[in-house]
């Protein structure tokens, strides 16, 4: 059995439905995904360019070897570690925050929430 199993219909005129399908195009997301993330509260972002996902996995890839450097550094004990997990952490939390900025729904501003 589905697990959304309520089917809703309601009727836009032209206009609304185009300003829906042009923002949800520029998500990439299914107009019921994209529906159901401003029902959730959050805005979905425009899906981002083709090249984010390269660069996340070129990120991710250098991140790995680095922990793969750190391991072998701290039981050599050749690397000032304390320097080393500091811009570790660094390194994580940007790609957190790139994340964030550019895959991530925002919060619905209060004022966009009318009736919800």
């Amino acid at each position: 059995m589905r697990k959304r199993n309520v089917a809703i219909l309601f009727r836009l005129n032209r206009k609304e439905a185009e300003a829906l399908d042009k923002k949800v195009k520029k998500s990439g997301l299914s107009r019921e995904a994209y529906l159901r993330h401003l029902i959730s509260g959050v805005v979905p972002r425009d899906a981002p360019p083709p090249d984010y996902y390269s660069m996340m996995r070129e990120l991710h890839r250098i991140g790995n070897n680095l922990n793969q450097i750190a391991q072998k550094a701290h039981t050599l004990n050749v690397i000032d570690v304390q320097r080393y997990d500091r811009d570790m952490r660094l390194f994580e939390n940007t790609v957190k925050k790139i994340t964030e900025a550019v895959i991530l729904p925002e919060p619905m501003k209060d004022e966009n929430r009318r009736g919800v």
